[in-house]
């Protein structure tokens, strides 16, 4: 019985993917909304406590290979299912099923109600193909759920149907295209060498026909680099982001930047350290370049954030300067740099749909969208408020919270490669973030100027439609309390070899 059990586990990923995608053909046969809602949410509460168990399964067991179909690697379908894909797939099932909940009160507000079945639709598939790309040890399948994942994207940006939006998804489309096609060669080129796309099986034959394939080795490095660069909107290929972040709803927002964007840099991690290593990819100047670009949108980034009088525009350019700190723990090139930059991941993820969330509500609550137009905030939407403070106080970096732990280690990881020069960039993007986030805070809280006429709670959320943003809330803070636990789940599958 206890067999069954635990081979039944490790069928858990197949289970919740194939799962995600039967019912997102489901749902455009079911007639009320309500139902569609409740079928969705329902699938992703239990796609969110299979994934506990599965990151309770690898924890006790540790990482293993699920062989997908009647054929084993090289000619199968491979998924490895190690301590950061729980992590990561965990992260992913939890805000997604937050996001949901959140949008059960405020999505028809802002798209028309025909089109809400057709976003539950949408996030489902969306689910189901980030979970891939964590999840695949192939480097064609990892292509095919990133292709699945941008249409479906592209998708929950387009469906408020207007001007700002169609534009917005027609750029995203376009470069996420151009980095599609990056990718591909990326693969077609590692193929030649290789004669594999199982992930494990090219490493193991690159690493012994190193010689006279430098050039080859090197150029597909950088057209991975780029092509998941693009999606992953590492700096300056972050184009496409601001405009999609900031005119998709309210609950498309969060999910861009706490989910989609970071799916791809999974993948590129498990590129350089599953198919090149630790020593091949060292020979290159890929890392210094990653930990350039990542430098560069920590700081400009936050320029440009600090610069917009839109709201949710400014917490997009922030999402610009928080992907720099994980290219930038990436790039360090060393064991302690590189779980951060998955760390910072899982803080981002709880923290920026927070931070997209309580954004949502001040203008859905206000129907402004300008940053002056929040002076005074707190008396109408004193909760909220609070919310979007812990979670721009994260971003800072202030002492407990999770943005804090992965800047405070980011720095020693520096100071271990050597560079501690780059403590001043980690100091600067610090400033820059409270140069943007402190004034909306305070002016909110004490907007002296705008409070006349306004009414304490007028404008407050009742409980149950806040409750997905202060669980997230509470779960930013536990990710900064038990961060010694989680960095060294982290550490323990870590890539580095």
């Amino acid at each position: 019985m206890s067999e069954f059990i635990l081979s039944s586990t490790r069928l858990i990923p197949l289970i919740t993917i194939m799962g995600l995608m039967i019912g997102a053909f489901i749902m455009p046969l079911l007639k009320s909304k309500k139902i569609v809602y409740g079928f969705y949410l329902t699938m992703n509460i239990i796609v969110f406590v299979l994934n506990v168990l599965n990151l309770r399964y690898v924890a006790v067991h540790g990482a293993y290979l699920l062989e997908i179909g009647h054929f084993s690697a090289p000619f199968g379908i491979v998924f490895r299912i190690g301590e950061i894909e729980t992590v990561i797939g965990l992260l992913f099932a939890f805000v997604m099923m937050m996001i949901a909940w959140y949008s059960y009160y405020g999505l028809e507000k802002e798209i028309s109600s025909k089109r809400t079945g057709f976003f539950y639709t949408l996030i489902s598939l969306l689910l189901a193909s980030l979970l891939g790309i964590v999840y695949t040890y192939d480097l064609f399948n990892g292509f095919v759920f990133i292709e699945v994942s941008t249409l479906a994207a592209c998708g929950i940006i387009v469906i408020k149907d207007k001007k700002e939006n169609i534009k917005a998804t027609l750029k995203y489309l376009i470069l996420s295209t151009l980095g599609s096609g990056l990718v591909l060669m990326g693969i077609a080129l590692v193929y030649s060498m290789s004669g594999h796309l199982s992930m494990g099986h090219i490493q193991s034959v690159l690493s012994t026909n190193t010689v006279g394939n430098e050039n080859s080795i090197l150029i597909s490095l950088i057209l991975f680099t780029v092509g998941l660069g693009i999606k992953g909107a590492m700096f300056p290929l972050h184009i496409w982001l601001p405009d999609a972040h900031s005119s998709a709803p309210t609950p498309s927002s969060a999910i861009l930047s706490a989910l989609v964007i970071k799916a791809p840099i999974i993948f590129l991690i498990k590129i350089y350290y599953l198919v090149y290593g630790y020593e091949m990819l060292s020979g290159t100047y890929v890392l210094d370049l990653l930990l350039i670009f990542g430098s560069l949108g920590m700081l400009l980034g936050s320029l440009l954030a600090r610069s917009q009088k839109e709201l949710k525009r400014m917490i997009a350019y922030s999402s610009v300067s928080q992907m720099g700190y994980i290219f930038f723990g990436i790039g360090l090139g060393n064991r302690l740099g590189l779980g951060m930059a998955v760390y910072h991941i899982v803080a981002h993820g709880v923290t920026k749909s927070s931070l997209f969330l309580a954004a949502g509500s001040f203008i859905e609550q206000t129907g402004h969208k300008m940053i002056d137009d929040f002076k005074g905030i707190g008396k109408e939407m004193p909760v909220t408020l609070g919310i979007f403070t812990i979670s721009a106080l994260s971003m800072i970096g202030i002492p407990v919270l999770p943005g804090f732990i992965s800047k405070w280690n980011l720095s020693m990881a520096a100071i271990e490669s050597g560079r501690i020069y780059l403590l001043a960039v980690l100091l600067a993007s610090s400033l820059l973030n409270a140069s943007y986030y402190f004034p909306i805070i305070i002016n909110g809280y004490f907007g002296e100027d705008n409070l006349d006429g306004k009414i304490f709670k007028s404008k407050s959320k009742p409980i149950k439609t806040l409750m997905p943003l202060i669980i997230l809330t509470v779960a930013m803070i536990l990710v900064g309390f038990l961060s010694g636990k989680v960095i060294d789940f982290i550490d323990s599958g870590i890539y580095f070899n």
